[in-house]
């Protein structure tokens, strides 16, 4: 502890970081990953505005007018830099295509993507300046959910992604906003008492819940954190240490050091990873190589007898005949043998649910879930088996799926991607334009000119 000052030599380290970090150039391995994330969410955000729960965080925004210094991705609409955050990060969350944390279990993008571009916007930052705060908030909102012991604490009843994400779009927004050491110390400290987010988000049957716990309100609240200090407002300095902290009220077993530890020498953006398929995290290994498998074999339904398929255990029941399309991972396996593919429209449709074929064959899948897969740094994990009617037996394997942080997307795999989500909605010509200057945003004097790239 620091006695002058009555502040912990961990606060101390990590504000210093946080409001020096958009000075510090990045690597250049880690500024192409923060591009491709960037690239992941506009697609994620502009997917989500046709979704009901994009649909509920854009009408809601509406009704709030509001100073018009940001717009909502994917429309014309322009609100405040707070408005402009929640819907944004409702949109990104809107259903499973957005990216995520495994060691950590949050989702950094749909949170931290929708802050940082609403005061990028409203200022007209230059883009380099955006992309190091961007990695900024992946860093601190990886390094909180760390701290705070994930499992435990999802045990408890919290959710990490909504406490780790409030201080990833905290940390950005506070970068962006040029605060100092002090302010930022303020900034965690106001950001503390934003944080919440419970498991009960899960039951959410429409999805629309989650997508606020999960994106919009962790970018609303650490935005909101910012613009107050920034503001004036002043508080406790070391919210992290002392009298009834944070960590004790939350997480008494947490490790406060991972906060700090490596911090700008190992990115966490480098752990994160991409969603190659438009389904749940847990569903991603199975799915990809259920697609290697019907490439390989010509696998046609009429062949097929049996399908086992095996999971961390520990993820089974987030994907267990959930009633959700993008989710379930008998129905998305179900779909793609039938279809021979899985795309977003086809993983999305909620009639097809019902479809009496589909239906059939979910009877035919048996999941399982494998303690032996579990492993708390790595997930997308998927052990298929699959029985013909001839007697013949299949099976293969993934431990890393497309998109992991151990295998990840290349820029034509996220091309791929974003074009099946964006072009839909902005028109072929236009979602390439976007996608050209998305993976030249570094080199962006005005970041606010992308509104009219995409806008609808």
């Amino acid at each position: 502890m620091n006695n002058k000052h009555n502040v912990s030599d961990v606060m101390l380290k990590l504000s210093d970081y946080i409001s020096q970090a958009y000075r510090k150039p990045l690597p250049k391995e880690v500024a192409f990953r923060a591009k491709l994330h960037l690239v992941d969410t506009f697609a994620a955000m502009i997917s989500g505005t046709k979704l009901l729960p994009g649909k509920k965080g854009i009408s809601y925004v509406k009704s709030l007018g509001g100073r018009k210094e940001a717009g909502v991705v994917g429309t014309k609409f322009v609100t405040s830099v707070l408005n402009a955050a929640m819907a944004n990060g409702m949109c990104a969350h809107a259903d499973e295509t957005d990216d995520t944390h495994p060691p950590s279990i949050t989702h950094p993008g749909c949170s931290v993507v929708p802050a940082a571009l609403a005061i990028a916007e409203r200022d007209s930052l230059p883009g380099l300046k955006v992309l190091r705060a961007i990695v900024l908030g992946y860093d601190i909102c990886a390094r909180l959910g760390l701290s705070l012991r994930p499992m435990p604490f999802m045990r408890s009843g919290h959710h990490t992604c909504a406490f780790g994400q409030v201080f990833g779009a905290a940390a950005a927004s506070g970068s962006l906003l040029n605060l100092n050491a002090l302010q930022t110390r303020y900034l965690l400290s106001y950001t503390a008492q934003n944080a919440s987010g419970l498991y009960t988000m899960f039951r959410d049957e429409d999805h629309i819940e989650k997508s606020y716990a999960m994106g919009g309100m962790p970018a609303q609240n650490g935005l909101s954190s910012a613009l107050m200090v920034k503001h004036g407002f002043t508080g406790v300095e070391d919210v992290f240490s002392g009298q009834r902290d944070f960590f004790y009220t939350f997480s008494p077993d947490g490790e406060k050091q991972d906060l700090i530890r490596a911090l700008g020498k190992d990115y966490e953006i480098l752990r994160a990873a991409i969603k190659f398929w438009p389904v749940g995290g847990p569903v991603q290994g199975p799915v990809d190589v259920l697609n290697r498998m019907i490439l390989k074999h010509n696998l046609v339904s009429d062949k097929i007898k049996k399908i086992s398929v095996r999971i961390p255990e520990q993820e089974l029941e987030t994907v267990n005949n959930r009633e959700m399309p993008d989710i379930s991972l008998q129905h998305l396996m179900a779909v793609m043998i039938l279809d021979g593919r899985l795309t977003f429209a086809s993983s999305h449709d909620m009639a097809r649910m019902k479809d009496p074929k589909v239906l059939a064959f979910r009877r035919r899948i048996e999941a399982i879930g494998d303690p032996a897969l579990t492993d708390k740094q790595r997930r997308w994990r998927g052990i298929i088996k699959i029985e013909l009617k001839d007697g013949k037996v299949l099976e293969d394997q993934t431990m890393a799926a497309k998109g992991s942080f151990e295998n990840p997307l290349t820029e034509q795999d996220e091309n791929e991607k974003a074009t099946d989500l964006i072009g839909p909605i902005l028109g072929k010509r236009k979602t390439s334009d976007l996608l050209k200057a998305l993976w030249k945003f570094d080199q962006l004097k005005n970041v606010a000119s992308l509104r009219e790239l995409y806008s609808k």
